[in-house]
């Protein structure tokens, strides 16, 4: 048979500590649970997680899995040492119970010492959803109520969706990615265990003004050929309402100005980045034409001086 290796399969150090376990798992077992995820490999992996998980996070299975040295490599040919294969007597998690694989069995052997797996209490699975909100809730805060079909495994074990209505709570500053963690509102235990936690990871919708970049958010700012050349104070609009900008004389497109804490609230708060654009009037009148005429009678100008043509 092949060696597994756990700590290969959680994507963590040999000398990681159980929190560092706990996050990997609880980070891996909602990335390929197969009731949620589009893997096409997810039921598969999913095992091999909880495999790893029920070795790596118990003290004493740990200690037995490294008493086989670590100079092992996933994948090479192994053969149990004596005494493997249910000498001591340890306890299981018998939900995964019959997924275990031969090298497991190999070590741990296949005796419980706990209820079997339809008498047990059993906490329900954690479930993640997005939650698409806008630039302004992420900025000043919010409570929203939301409807979700919430993922789930029925009583014949079939995949099954439950829905829900909650009021989340948006904090100020929170972006992109972040999941907010509702304790108690994902799948329902089993046999009377306690429910599992929904996390809603934040998505933002796409805004008619600005872009977002970690707590940055940046616009691009018209401005006339007459602001550029000689300065001006202009109104700009930012995320918590509009504000008076001084635009510096000699001003280029492409040129960006800096709004500080002017961004998503945080430690530090984010900042407004105005990137600047000259627009130039249309000439659609005699008047209007006749004064472009004079501007290249009498402010020679060669925009393509510097091409060298």
């Amino acid at each position: 048979m092949q060696y597994k290796d756990y700590y290969k399969t959680l994507g963590v150090a040999r000398d990681a500590s159980q929190d560092e376990i706990k996050r990997a798992y609880r980070k891996l077992a909602r990335k390929y649970h197969p009731d949620v995820s589009k893997e096409p490999n997810a039921e598969t992996r999913f095992k091999e997680i909880n495999e790893a998980n029920e070795v790596l996070r118990d003290a004493e299975k740990r200690s037995a899995y490294d008493a086989l040295g670590s100079n092992w490599r996933a994948g090479q040919d192994f053969r149990p040492p004596p005494g493997a294969g249910g000498a001591r007597d340890f306890h299981f998690n018998p939900d995964q119970a019959t997924d275990y694989s031969d090298f497991f069995a190999s070590i741990f052997g296949r005796a419980f010492k706990s209820e079997t797996k339809d008498s047990r209490r059993r906490r329900g699975q954690d479930q993640s959803v997005k939650l698409a909100i806008d630039l302004e809730e992420a900025h000043q805060g919010a409570t929203r109520q939301i409807k979700l079909d919430v993922p789930e495994t029925g009583p014949g074990g079939q995949p099954t969706t439950r829905s829900k209505t909650l009021n989340v709570r948006i904090p100020a500053g929170v972006t992109q990615g972040r999941q907010i963690r509702l304790a108690g509102q994902g799948s329902p235990g089993h046999n009377g265990g306690p429910a599992g936690d929904l996390y809603l990871e934040i998505d933002f919708k796409p805004h008619r003004l600005f872009t977002l970049e970690g707590r940055d958010i940046q616009l691009r700012l018209p401005i006339a050929p007459w602001e550029a050349a000689l300065g001006a104070t202009v109104k700009a609009p930012t995320l918590g309402g509009s504000v008076s900008l001084k635009i510096p004389p000699g001003s280029q497109s492409g040129q960006k100005l800096r709004l500080k804490g002017r961004g998503l609230p945080g430690d530090p708060p984010g900042d407004e980045i105005l990137v600047l654009e000259i627009v130039t009037p249309p000439a659609t009148s005699d008047a209007a034409r006749e004064i472009y005429r004079r501007m290249a009678e009498q402010l020679p100008f060669d925009p393509r001086a510097q091409l060298g043509v």
